[in-house]
This record gives structure tokens, C-alpha cells and sequence, in this order.
């Protein structure tokens, strides 16, 4: 496979991106999983897990029998426990950590027998460990209080890490693996290709790599899927369906967005239908709430409130309303690459139509991203954009890492009744569909209040020759990329 994105640590307490997720998840197992199609997890090294109360405060696991890790070592709840514990010790910042950040404590009562205890009401517990946050490491080859560095993984998942540099990560099949995976291949390359889009594109075309797993650009997939099949040389396009979200974020002590009027003015202005269609080809749609179709909860409050197309004189008035006169002179800052291959292209395009209402002098600036995200940390910028692919298929997923206290988007937004009331009602209810109504207030709330604005939801894709299958597997919202559903036919 081929891939422009990065693995930023080989570590699980770490690596809190796409590319090091394709590491994670293919050579780690975690207790339990997202099987294919499913948004509902089960039991992977685990035999069986459950809450034990009434209270979602106490979640037990009962692990399968035969659990090894690839380097021989018996795998055991010591090991599974150790693995929690790291993680929240660490704390890295660009690693899952607060995902655990309701587990008080974890018991070993037996080798077999793994008991969470819960500091709160946490319905939503399994899903998080369902993701790379609960990978499960070997106690005597990580180290407790620090990441490991030598770029060697040792995990009891469907693969073994044969090697890794920065060309290519080479997998091969863990044959002491015991889970629920149907491995339909003898392993995987993962060749990177360090934001070349056009390489990756030209290597899919001549047979260099199978396949590419996201990073191509959206006007390669739209040319691709709208090409004869002679011009395709052999190649297929394969979509599915995606929660990842990109949304413009505010800092609402800034001194320009910081105004309601100024927020509300933007909200009236962008033309999401025009970004979709005119930088992204149509490879995603128009979001309108801060919780994605698909998504339990999912309304559409910016659409309700502000509109689907530019309407000047409602930006103009919200203006006003706020005492706002003259033009509104700010920078919308972007990193390339990190959230998306077409980010920089997008911020151009809003602060094109921002400009062309005559309201805005709008202009961009675009740093990497240790600067962009220091900078956002630093409350440096008034306006930015923020890219989130979600660890679990639930709509707290959408709402808990951006309104919570110390939120990662850090735009010092605070609302109390989102924070106190709803969060942990929404949080503590285990059947999720009861849930709806408290998430539509939020998403009421939030376009209200404005700390962000919703732009786009993206769709998965994947660019194949066309012997290689069950790609699809690996494209839905789960966002868990499936090494072993993927097979390749001998071509003629």
C-alpha cells in the first residue's frame, strides 16, 4: 500500500494520528474491537467484557485463553493493566491519554480477569478501549514512565513490525496471533510517500504499489472516477462512508472573533457548497453541525440557524449589531498536510468568499504544524482550522474532546450547562439512542454560541488496481484500517 500519511510514533502511548493508527491497530490487540461494519464493539482479546453495575462505573474482562505476544511472552491482565497505566502515567500530549481520563483504577483479581474501575459514569468506557487507546503491550518491553524509542514494536496482533524506516513499514503475519480476524493475505508494505500526491497517484497507476490508502488529492479521485476505464489503466476507486470533520475554530478571547457579531457574520458568509465542489471535488460534503451524519444525535443547527448559502445583508447586520465598522481585518491560520492535503486550498477559498462580501480583509498564513500547534496552545491566532478523525463511532466522540475543560482545540470556549449537565448526562446513559435529545442541545448551544463552525465531513477513498479486494472493509466509520481483509489476485 501507499499512503502520504505519517506515523508520528511506533509507540500506542503516542501517535495519536491516522498513520500510526494503521500501526496500532494491525499490531496490537486491544481487549475489544470494531468488527467490519459495525459500530458496536466486541470482544477481540478479550472472551468477554462487561459493565457490572447499574452505574457504567465497573467494566470487566475476562481474556481469552493462549494469548501470546510475538516476541513469546504470555500475554496476561498484569500486561493489560500495565498498558493503562502507562498510558495515563506518560500523558503524552499527542498521544489517547485523555481518552482514559475516567479510569480510576485497574484490578488483576486473577492472570484471566481484568476489573476497571470507573471515577464516573462512563457509558461510552468500551468504545475507547475498542480504539488505539487501548493497544495492549508487553510489561517487560515498554518502558513505565517514558516512550519507547528504538523503533521496534513487540504486540500480539494479526502483524508483526518486520521493519520501519522512513520509505517503508514492512508487516508480515503474527502466526501466534488469537482474535476474531480472518487474515486473507501473508502481509503488507506500507510505502510512504512524504505528501507526494502525485507520486502516489503516478505509483498506483504503474503497479508500484496495490493500492493507496488515503492522501491522494481530491482532484486525482474525482479525475480517476470520472475517467474511462481505459484511461484508469487498471485502477478502481473504492469510497466509504467517513465521520472525519474539519471545522474553523474561534478563540473567543481574540479581539476580533472574540465578538459574537464578527462569528455570526462569518457563519452567514461561507459557502460550503462552493468548498466541497470547487477545492475538494466533491471527496466531501457539507457539515452543518459539529456532529456528523451517520452519527447518533446528528441534527443540522448551522444550517438552521445561518444558512447554505452567502447572505450578506444578515452578515452585515450581525455586524453592526455588535458595533462593529469598517472592514473586518484577521488572519485564518492553516497547517498543510496534517489535516488533509487540500487544508491550505480551503482556508483560501473562505477567506476568498469572506473577502468577497466586502465585510472581511481576510488574509492566510499557512506554518508547520509543531509551530501551528504551539501557536494554537499560545492563543497566537484568532481563527484556525482543526481536522478530527474520530476514535470511536459515538457522537460523544464529536462533542467531549472540543466543549470539555482543557478541550484539544484549546479556544478558551467554557459552557457551563454543556460542561456540568449535559457531557455527563449524555456520558453515564448506556443505550446511546436515549442520548439524542441532550446532543441536540448541544449542537443547538454551540451554533449559537459559535466557538466553532462546522465546514465539511469527509468520505473515505481508496485507489486500487483492480485485482486487489476488500478495501472497503477498511472505509467505514470505525476509521479502523483492516490489514487483513485485503487480498490480491495473480494478475494474468
Amino acid at each position: 500500500m501507499g499512503t502520504t500519511d505519517q506515523v508520528q510514533s511506533l509507540d500506542p502511548a503516542s501517535g495519536y494520528n491516522v498513520g500510526s493508527w494503521m500501526v496500532f491497530n494491525n499490531v496490537f490487540q486491544s481487549l475489544i474491537s470494531f468488527p467490519r461494519g459495525s459500530n458496536t464493539p466486541q470482544p477481540e482479546a478479550a472472551e468477554s467484557c462487561s459493565f457490572t453495575d447499574g452505574n457504567s462505573t465497573v467494566y470487566r474482562c475476562e481474556l481469552k485463553d493462549g494469548l501470546a505476544f510475538s516476541n513469546g511472552n504470555n500475554l496476561t491482565s498484569e500486561d493489560v493493566a500495565y498498558s493503562f497505566k502507562r498510558t495515563l502515567k506518560i500523558n503524552d500530549p499527542k498521544g489517547p491519554s485523555y481518552l482514559l481520563q475516567s479510569l480510576d483504577r485497574v484490578e488483576t483479581p486473577d492472570e484471566k480477569t481484568v476489573v476497571f474501575h470507573l471515577k464516573n459514569s462512563d457509558a461510552t468506557f468500551p468504545m475507547k478501549i475498542a480504539s488505539s487507546a487501548g493497544a495492549i503491550v508487553d510489561h517487560s518491553e515498554y518502558p513505565a514512565d517514558k516512550l519507547r524509542t528504538d523503533g521496534k514494536v513487540v504486540g500480539s496482533g494479526v502483524y508483526t513490525l518486520d521493519s520501519f524506516d522512513r520509505k517503508k513499514a514492512v508487516f508480515s503475519v503474527n502466526e501466534g496471533y488469537k482474535g476474531e480476524a480472518d487474515v486473507q493475505n501473508s502481509g503488507m508494505t506500507m510505502k510512504f510517500f512524504d505528501g507526494d500526491q502525485a507520486g502516489l497517484r503516478k505509483s498506483v497507476q504503474n503497479g508500484g504499489v496495490d493500492f493507496a490508502y488515503r492522501g491522494l488529492a481530491a482532484e486525482d479521485i474525482h479525475e480517476l472516477e470520472t475517467a474511462t476505464t481505459a484511461d484508469r489503466r487498471g485502477v478502481e476507486v473504492v469510497d466509504g462512508a467517513s465521520a472525519e470533520v474539519m471545522h474553523m475554530v474561534f478563540n473567543m478571547r481574540d479581539p476580533v472573533v472574540g465578538k459574537l457579531g464578527v462569528r455570526k457574520a462569518i457563519a452567514y458568509l461561507v459557502d460550503r457548497q462552493a468548498l466541497v465542489r470547487d477545492v475538494y471535488q466533491r471527496t466531501a460534503k457539507p457539515l452543518y453541525s459539529v456532529i456528523p451524519a451517520g452519527i447518533t444525535g446528528h441534527k443540522t443547527p448551522f444550517f438552521d440557524k445561518y444558512g447554505d448559502r452567502p447572505q450578506q445583508d444578515k452578515a452585515a447586520a450581525a455586524l453592526r449589531k455588535d458595533g462593529v465598522n469598517g472592514k473586518v481585518r484577521m488572519t485564518l491560520w492553516a497547517t498543510p498536510i496534517r489535516f488533509g492535503p487540500s487544508t491550505v486550498s480551503a482556508v483560501k477559498e473562505l477567506a476568498r468568499q469572506l473577502n468577497a462580501s466586502k465585510l472581511f480583509d481576510v488574509d492566510v498564513k499557512s506554518v508547520p504544524l509543531d509551530e501551528y500547534e504551539k501557536g494554537i496552545a499560545k492563543g497566537k491566532y484568532g481563527a484556525y482550522v482543526k481536522g478530527w478523525v474520530p476514535d470511536y463511532p459515538d457522537p460523544d466522540i464529536f462533542i467531549s474532546p472540543f466543549f470539555s475543560r482543557n478541550n484539544v482545540v484549546a479556544n478558551n470556549y467554557l459552557s457551563k450547562r454543556i460542561v456540568d449537565k449535559l457531557i455527563p448526562e449524555t456520558v453515564s446513559q448506556p443505550d446511546r439512542l436515549v442520548t439524542a435529545g441532550k446532543f441536540a442541545e448541544i449542537q443547538s448551544i454551540v451554533a449559537d454560541d459559535l466557538p466553532v463552525l462546522p465546514l465539511w465531513q469527509g468520505k473515505q477513498y481508496a485507489v486500487a488496481r483492480d485485482n486487489v479486494f476488500g478495501i472497503a472493509w477498511s472505509l467505514d466509520a470505525s476509521t479502523v484500517p483492516r490489514f487483513w481483509e485485503i487480498s490480491k489476485s495473480t494478475e494474468e
